[in-house]
């Protein structure tokens, strides 16, 4: 209800995008709800485009939830508690209150990974180390954007990835260039989910899911060019102030790079769309 009452314009829809996924924390379940809407003809393709673009910055909360939250408390005294309280309520109520419910139980669930995951990096860091991994170099990034890629495809979801990245990187495993890229690869690795949903469907959902990967791999290619001076500048500010950023600057370049590719694109997006729909034409019924 909420994605069709708002998404009259492209600008409106890409605030709705990241509204829901901030939501429901997951860029995928957007995407492919929007795919279903466009086939069935509840939303039209430009809307769909807004919406697409709004998913992929709505699902960069995730990343800023772990680095200012899940790493800075003792989350494991809460997260279990969360669930139990959620799990119950779940059962015991109906309607919206069981659904309220489920989300809190998904919510402390989501910090039991968190917690899993700075545990076993911990047990890791003694055996990986960043000077085992690519770095300083063009090929070595464009290698990591690529396990970014994979490891996105394989847990086909970029908040578990980008997790996962953030823990390495507060663990000292991964160091600033090579966390940028994996979080690059992560951002991209996400359409794999759309690309699966345009399997078989409708020119309108096709349409919709080769949008969602045109505009992932822009604002991917976007960032990697940005890398050496985001990183640059990163290090100078820390030498200068003496002040260490810590996880949350590599949620900031996930937001960062994904934003200013939506205000590229925006402001252009009936030519985006009308390339999109020359790359894929209509069929007929």
């Amino acid at each position: 209800w909420f994605m069709i009452r708002f998404t009259g314009g492209p600008v409106t829809a890409f605030f709705s995008g990241t509204a829901i996924t901030t939501l429901v924390q997951s860029s995928s379940a957007t995407t492919l709800a929007t795919i279903g809407f466009v086939s069935a003809g509840i939303l039209t393709f430009s809307q769909a485009v807004g919406v697409v673009m709004g998913a992929s910055l709505g699902t960069t909360t995730t990343g800023w939830l772990v680095a200012l939250v899940g790493f800075k408390y003792g989350i494991s005294k809460f997260a279990f508690p969360l669930v139990g309280l959620g799990a119950l309520g779940r059962l015991m109520s109906h309607g919206r209150n069981a659904a309220i419910a489920l989300a809190v139980a998904g919510f402390g669930l989501m910090f039991v990974g968190i917690d899993i995951l700075q545990s076993g990096m911990a047990d890791l860091s003694g055996f990986l180390s960043s000077d085992k991994l690519p770095h300083g170099t063009f090929m070595g990034r464009v290698l990591l954007v690529g396990i970014g890629i994979v490891l996105t495809i394989i847990t086909q979801s970029s908040a578990a990835a980008v997790a996962t990245t953030l823990t390495a990187f507060h663990a000292g495993m991964i160091g600033l260039e090579q966390g940028t890229a994996l979080i690059i690869g992560a951002s991209i690795g996400t359409t794999s989910a759309s690309a699966l949903a345009a399997i078989g469907a409708t020119t309108l959902a096709r349409r919709t899911a080769l949008a969602h990967i045109l505009f992932s791999v822009i604002a991917g290619v976007l960032a990697f060019v940005l890398v050496p001076a985001f990183v640059w500048a990163v290090h100078l500010v820390e030498h200068q102030f003496g002040f260490q950023f810590g996880a949350v600057i590599l949620a900031a370049f996930h937001s960062g790079f994904t934003l200013l590719a939506a205000l590229l694109i925006l402001p252009g997006v009936n030519r985006f769309s009308a390339i999109v729909e020359r790359l894929v034409p209509e069929r007929g019924p």
